[in-house]
């Protein structure tokens, strides 16, 4: 299988056949006659979450778990065509996504198969809002489809750029560009989330240990911004909690993001962040209308001198910010993404101690909460 660096152009200048399925934004994974993979796209990668070298030589059927069982029936067929829209399907056990699936047979090549996989813009990007009255031809495309395609396009382009960096550096930095290959994955997923949002329900819960969220989220802070320092207060008897890893990485990048540029006029700037047990705490709209007990605390704390007390009662609200040059969407992403984990999330200031505090509460995974 032939690496990024070999897909160049052919000899009478135009672009090698590599280079263009290198190029597609769908991914595209080339199946060998036993349906093992045999080489996939830097969008399969990305859609996968591994790398092609990884993914080469695993059968089918144990990377993707299809819904419907057809989808792995005409595969076996070998020279079938077939095209399923918002099929369900888990990819290496991750949680299940709807996902538009085509395959078709290589021309020439027998038994050789080609499996493609989207969840970019489509034919519902083009439909307008609801796909009633007035949607059709000259609809523009929706803003969020669009958005979602222009920015997962560079993020394989970074992936990829990581991922030769990574086979050319120490062993000491080579940290930092598998950090790079794992944050563009998961903000590719968030991507996949936020775009798909309108046409499912939320994303399902996974236990998740937070202290390893927490610790990832400093990375992330920390390989941008030097010097960013994190005052711990951990309860290590903590349960795994029930959430989205990926979201939660997100909600906690943004906590940790507002807090550094809060208190970096500060005198002596403070980030503490801290978990506990908060018994008593409740949602009054859990899961089929049930109170959901919320038992598990993180706090994000910072000693910046405060949101201004004109906004504070909005600063969840999209477009609300206190910043010169904020857009006001990262607190109402952090709320959103809260709120789909079936958390809460709060805002309070200590003005004794000039303390800024933002508390998110959760529930325990696996607890019945009656």
């Amino acid at each position: 299988m032939s690496g990024p660096g070999d897909w160049r152009k052919t000899g009478d200048g135009r672009p090698d056949p590599k280079r263009i399925v290198a190029s597609l934004p769908m991914a595209v994974f080339t199946l060998a006659p036993d349906l093992t993979i045999a080489a996939a796209n830097p969008a399969a990668e990305q859609l996968a979450g591994q790398g092609a070298r990884r993914l080469v030589g695993k059968p089918v059927e144990d990377v993707f778990a299809f819904e419907e069982p057809l989808i792995l029936r005409r595969l076996a067929e070998g020279e079938a065509q077939l095209l399923a829209r918002d099929s369900l399907v888990r990819i290496l056990g991750a949680p299940a996504r709807r996902i538009d699936i085509m395959t078709s047979p290589v021309a020439y090549c027998p038994g050789w198969q080609l499996l493609s996989l989207s969840e970019g813009v489509g034919v519902e990007a083009l439909s307008g809002d609801g796909g009633g009255a007035g949607a059709g031809e000259g609809t523009p495309l929706r803003a969020p489809e669009v958005l979602a395609h222009e920015i997962k396009n560079p993020l394989a382009g970074i992936r990829g750029a990581a991922q030769l960096l990574g086979r050319k550096v120490g062993d000491a930095d080579r940290a930092l560009t598998e950090l790079i290959t794992g944050e563009v994955d998961r903000i590719a997923k968030l991507v996949d989330q936020m775009q798909s949002l309108s046409r499912r329900g939320r994303e399902p819960g996974t236990p998740c240990n937070l202290h390893e969220a927490v610790r990832r989220a400093q990375a992330v802070v920390a390989a941008g911004h030097g010097g960013f320092v994190v005052e711990e207060e951990f309860d290590p008897s903590l349960p795994p909690v029930m959430a989205n890893p990926d979201a939660l990485v997100q909600v906690l990048l943004n906590l940790f993001t507002n807090a550094r540029e809060a208190c970096e006029t500060a005198r002596e700037p403070r980030i503490a962040v801290r978990t506990r047990f908060a018994s008593g705490i409740q949602l009054h709209a859990g899961p089929g209308g049930k109170p959901l007990r919320l038992p598990i605390e993180l706090r994000v704390s910072d000693n910046g001198p405060g949101i201004d007390p004109a906004l504070r009662d909005h600063i969840f609200d999209p477009f609300v910010t206190g910043k010169k040059n904020g857009q006001g969407l990262g607190l109402a992403l952090v709320q959103k993404l809260v709120r789909e984990m079936n958390g809460r999330v709060t805002h309070d200031r200590d003005e004794v101690r000039g303390w800024t505090h933002f508390r998110l509460h959760l529930p325990v995974a696996g607890s019945s909460n009656p």
